[in-house]
């Protein structure tokens, strides 16, 4: 990938072209981002969030807002993906990885339903297994509903090692950087 590092990941920030010609920014989550990042959430149907979270939820509790948004960017790091809607720009997606052992880290995804479907998931893989290669990271791993055909296409697609195993309903996906 051609996107030079920054060594503060806060300041991270990548421009990416969809079919059409779309101009989408991939960047760093600003604690900043807060109500964009609620509104996102807003705009998803019952099904994706369900498809996200493992439960229906509607709300987030102070606590849980508290850990999607402030992010350190070291064990804890999390990209949004950003259109310009209606002359100002708007989260459309995000995805973030949380190390949950030396050289392991989980990874998660949500984009908008109005913009399934388009590649920005994919771009949102590419980018933040860029950045966990370049920190150290050799593999990622996910819990992806069996049904969640796109989330599972969008790994399949990332171009990386690859492993699953189901169980219950759930796919354990096990993604190697290296």
């Amino acid at each position: 990938m051609s996107v030079p590092m920054p060594v503060d990941l806060t300041q991270y920030s990548a421009n990416e072209t969809l079919g059409g010609g779309e101009r989408l920014e991939i960047r760093a989550l600003r604690p900043t981002d807060r109500d964009e990042l609620a509104a996102a959430v807003a705009r998803m149907s019952e099904q994706s969030i369900y498809r996200r979270f493992f439960s229906p939820k509607r709300s987030f509790s102070p606590q849980e807002i508290a850990l999607y948004v402030n992010v350190d960017f070291v064990k804890h790091v999390a990209l949004v993906a950003v259109l310009e809607q209606d002359g100002r720009p708007a989260i459309v997606g995000g995805a973030r990885y949380i190390v949950s052992r030396p050289s392991a880290a989980e990874v998660a995804f949500a984009v908008d339903d109005a913009h399934q479907g388009r590649g920005i998931g994919t771009l949102l893989m590419k980018h933040l297994a860029a950045i966990a290669r370049d920190r150290g990271i050799s593999e990622l791993f996910a819990e992806v509903l069996s049904n969640n055909a796109a989330m599972l296409k969008v790994l399949e697609k990332s171009g990386l090692g690859l492993s699953t195993k189901t169980e219950h309903g759930v796919v354990h996906v096990t993604l190697k950087l290296s």
